[in-house]
Formats: structure tokens, sequence, C-alpha cells
């Protein structure tokens, strides 16, 4: 996507910090203080991680077992839904309200649940919304990894979403489904150059995931981690014993942003909470795709083709 000259560079902030984990009501209010803090430092993009709103339920297990489920998880598992959010609502209000006084856009993780109360089912979801206050869409993310596959539903092709801002095209994977090649390829179709992939990998190994796709795409990359110890989990959870081999900085953060030459302009930031802040130059876009366009002149559509059911 072109932009016009005076749009040509803007700040993102990125959220690295914990919700108020199973508290719906005081992660709003968390959320809110965070964007209004982002907001004094200029961001016309803010970043939060994956499911902040209200939890990634790291360590937790709802009682699963193969062939069997515990009346204790089945608790844990209502207070989870219970503290999840509907699209559209009450609560995405506020975030768009809170968006709308930060002037900014708005990408934030949440957990998802049906607004028409008909299905039960669960999903991590990331949303948009605008500085106008407008919701602007969804992702749900496609294939939940290992034990997420327990708590959370598969998102489909029709929430492969792209938000067009004054200054670029942004769109979102979320976490492991950057491993999945044909998403990172559908991403880079839809002319994605504000690529946008909230995590809970902590792991050196992710800053080369997120480092590769940059390169790849030839596009920024902003990953964005909680950062998370024991101690924040509420003790009243029914299989708080679950947690007892946990360590206390149970998710150290690592959030970044990346340009498209593959080389970091922010962070990554590990143990402790920050709002990291870059300012982007959207002409490094085009001057990385000089040498470089996977979806133009680096492509071989005579040879390779991929079809996306949205």
């Amino acid at each position: 996507m072109c932009c016009d000259e005076n749009e040509h560079n803007f700040r993102v902030a990125v959220i690295q910090a914990a919700p108020v984990i199973m508290d719906l009501k005081n992660t709003l209010e968390r959320t809110i203080d965070l964007i209004r803090q982002a907001a004094d430092k200029k961001a016309r993009l803010i970043v939060f991680p994956e499911a902040f709103i209200s939890a990634y339920p790291r360590g937790l297990t709802f009682g699963f077992v193969v062939g069997s489920r515990t009346p204790e998880g089945r608790e844990d598992w209502k207070r989870y839904y219970d503290n999840s959010i509907a699209v559209t609502s009450g609560e995405t209000d506020m975030l768009a309200k809170a968006a709308k006084e930060a002037g900014a856009y708005l990408s934030i993780g949440v957990i998802e649940k049906d607004a028409q109360k008909i299905s039960g089912t669960l999903y991590c979801t990331n949303l948009f919304f605008g500085p106008d206050g407008k919701y602007l869409g969804k992702h749900r993310k496609l294939k939940p990894t290992g034990s997420e596959r327990l708590i959370w539903g598969e998102g489909d092709g029709s929430t492969l979403t792209t938000v067009d801002a004054p200054f670029g095209r942004m769109g979102s994977l979320i976490c492991w489904e950057n491993y999945m090649p044909l998403a990172r390829v559908a991403m880079y179709a839809k002319g994605v150059n504000i690529y946008i992939a909230p995590t809970a990998d902590a792991r050196e190994e992710w800053q080369s995931t997120v480092r590769h796709i940059a390169l790849e795409g030839r596009c920024f990359v902003i990953s964005c981690n909680q950062y998370v110890t024991k101690s924040m989990y509420p003790t009243d959870l029914k299989c708080y014993g679950d947690l007892a081999s946990m360590p206390e900085n149970c998710s150290p953060g690592g959030s970044c942003v990346i340009n498209p030459f593959g080389k970091y302009i922010a962070g990554p930031v590990w143990d402790r909470e920050e709002i990291l802040i870059a300012d982007i130059d959207m002409g490094d876009v085009t001057r990385a795709k000089m040498d470089m366009d996977v979806v133009g002149h680096y492509g071989r559509p005579d040879v390779f083709g991929l079809i996306v059911h949205e």
C-alpha cells in the first residue's frame, strides 16, 4: 500500500504487560490505562499481546485428561469463559472509545465468546479498532497449538482481516500460526506491510521466527508478548495446584519491533513490563523490496499458486 508522504512515518507502542488474570472488569480498566499511557507517548498504533483479555492460561489443565474431565476443571473453565468477551459488546465499546480518545489504531488479543450465546466455544482472537472509535474487524486463530486445542476453537478463512491505515496495511497472525507457511503467504499476498504477531512464546527461537518473517515478507513485524509471573494468578482457582512446577517468571516477554531488513528497532525486552516505542519509516518497505518481493518480482505465479478459502 502506498502512503502519503505526510503519513510516511508513524510511532507504534507495544504493550508488554499482564492482565488481571481471570478478572474482566479490572483487566479492562488496566487496558484502558495502558492505552492512555501509550497515547501520551504519541503512538498512532498501539499493540497488545495474545489473549490479553483476560488471560493466556499458561500452566492450567482445566482438568483435561484423555478420556475424562474433572468437576474442578469445569469450574475454572466457567470462570475463564465468564471473563472472556463477545464481539461486539459493551466491552468492545469500551475498547473502541479508548482507541478514539487515544487517536490511535488499536490491535489487541482477546479471548472471544459467541455474542449470540448460541455456542459455548471460545476463540483466541485479535481485534482491530480505528482512531475514530470504529471496530475494524478481527482475526481468529486458525490453529490453536498443543493443549490450547482443548480450550479454544479454530477460526477460519473469513477472519484473515487486513486494516488500511494512512501509513500502511496491517494484518495479524497469532503466535504459532506464524509457522504456517501458507498463512504467511496469504498475508503477504494481501499486501500486509505492518505484520502484527501477538504471541505467548518467550523463547529465543521465536526471535528467529519474527526476524525471518520481516526478511521474507519485507515488512515491519511487531511481536508482542505478556510479562507474567506466577504470583499474578488468583490463588482460589480450583486447579491452582497445576501451577506448582511453573517458574515464578512464567512469561518473561521478548516483545520487539523489527524492520524489513530483519533488524531490531525496539527490543526485545525481557523480565519486566514495558511500553516499547518505535518510530517507523514506511519507506523501508520500498527500499527492502528492491531486491526481494515474494508476491512481486521474486514470485513465480506460473509455478506456484495459493488458494485461500475465505
